[in-house]
């Protein structure tokens, strides 16, 4: 049985983060669903209500897109060991970039991490745990250096270029504004 909750709990927390993997999803108002899957040490719960989230380059830009059409995102965590379980986060979140007021206090709390694109800071408006018993068991063997290794290669100049050629607009065409 599913089971909601106005924040998130200290247990909720505790599952957090020991997950090595989450999924990130948003929508526009019309257009393609986003929902991708997200690793490395760039999850952090702020309060029972807030949450941020370490965004490096990548292939698209959709989720800045889509919160600057509307502020709508979900974010899911599934136990692929120990207890079944599945936690959603339903919330509102915003875009945070490099010379943004808050920018230099937020980065703080992340690892330096090659390709940072943005923080997307999320207000929690709900959380929902479900059974998870579907959910087959995997195991972790590590992080893939892949994605780090390509940025720290195009340094920071070659990220911006990237960004400017395949960043800008979402898969539906909505401008990301990164560099603006």
């Amino acid at each position: 049985m599913s089971k909601f909750y106005t924040k998130i709990t200290s247990r909720l927390q505790k599952f957090i983060e020991v997950q090595k993997i989450f999924f990130v999803a948003t929508a526009p108002n019309s257009g393609r669903i986003n929902l991708s899957p997200k690793g490395m040490d760039s999850f952090r719960v702020i309060d029972e209500n807030r949450v941020l989230w370490l965004n490096v380059t990548g292939s698209g830009n959709e989720t800045a897109a889509h919160l600057l059409e509307n502020d709508r995102i979900t974010i899911m965590f599934c136990a692929f060991e120990g207890a079944p379980n599945i936690l959603r986060l339903y919330g509102k979140g915003k875009e945070i970039r490099e010379g943004d007021a808050s920018w230099d206090e937020l980065i703080q709390l992340f690892p330096e991490t090659p390709g940072t694109r943005q923080i997307f800071d999320i207000s929690i408006e709900s959380a929902q745990t479900s059974c998870g018993m579907s959910i087959p068991f995997f195991e972790y063997k590590g992080e893939r250096n892949e994605l780090n290794d390509w940025a720290t290669a195009q340094g920071k100049n070659g990220i911006k270029n990237y960004w400017e050629n395949k960043n800008q607009t979402s898969i539906d065409g909505l401008p990301t504004k990164i560099l603006e």
